[in-house]
């Protein structure tokens, strides 16, 4: 099961650019399903939302560590977020954690939370 995901979050597409924002989508998510077809990541989820100001749509893809920063190292995975970053706004790249990964992750804020000394 995924432990590492990638968030790819984004906002309104920049006005005049619309049609440009669809194809850059559309890319997006053939990029994400051969990249789960071929084994590069476990899987993806696209998310979105009403019109509103923040964040009207987000895609995660879920992986291991090795599988998780290979896609952000990817020529093909960088092109298409240069691209997007062009014609929407609040484009956000993250890397985050799942599943296990999450359980690691309090384990260290655990340890670390151990250490500072708490006020009443």
């Amino acid at each position: 099961m995924a432990d590492r995901v990638l968030y790819v979050g984004w906002s309104n597409p920049v006005r005049g650019r619309e049609e440009r924002a669809l194809e850059v989508f559309n890319e997006s998510v053939g990029l994400y399903g051969r990249m789960q077809q071929d084994g590069r990541i476990e899987g993806f989820e696209i998310m979105l939302f009403g019109a509103n100001p923040t964040v009207n749509g987000f895609a995660v893809l879920r992986g291991n560590d090795a599988q998780i920063h290979a896609v952000e190292d990817d020529d093909e995975f960088q092109h298409v977020i240069i691209d997007a970053s062009l014609i929407v706004e609040g484009l956000t790249v993250m890397p985050g954690y799942a599943n296990a990964g999450v359980a690691r992750q309090m384990t260290m804020y655990s340890e670390a939370l151990a250490k500072v000394p708490q006020m009443a």
